[in-house]
């Protein structure tokens, strides 16, 4: 079984969301990674980029294949994680501390978000 923090938000496209106040941390989850295999490359976005909610953000490129990334939420990006370029396999190892993606102050909220049950039921 994945591991999947109780305090996070889901997507059914395997991002998680961790809120503190109006900025939400946003990577891809353990059962993510765990499919994606070795992680070699991520495409990151600019700071700045106003998403809305479902946009792909960057891909996330392993041994295996290149998968997109979706925003869960709306808001404009205000970090990205500058560590992954040299460190891309913190996502592996580390998915929801160090192998974060980006930072966006959100516009929109996480109501329609899967908690960790939800998830845990499709990641399965």
């Amino acid at each position: 079984m994945s591991n999947i923090p109780a305090d996070l938000k889901y997507t059914k496209s395997h991002e998680w969301v961790r809120v503190e106040g109006d900025i939400a941390t946003i990577g891809i989850t353990d059962h993510a990674q765990s499919e994606l295999g070795d992680i070699v490359f991520i495409d990151m976005p600019n700071v700045g980029r106003a998403l809305g909610t479902g946009d792909s953000f960057g891909t996330v490129e392993s041994v295996k294949t290149v998968s997109d990334v979706y925003a869960p939420l709306a808001g404009v990006i205000t970090e990205i994680n500058e560590t992954l370029g040299a460190q891309s396999e913190l996502v592996n190892t580390d998915p929801y501390g160090a192998g974060w993606l980006i930072k966006i102050k959100m516009s929109g909220t996480t109501d329609e978000m899967l908690d960790a049950a939800a998830y845990a039921a499709i990641a399965g």
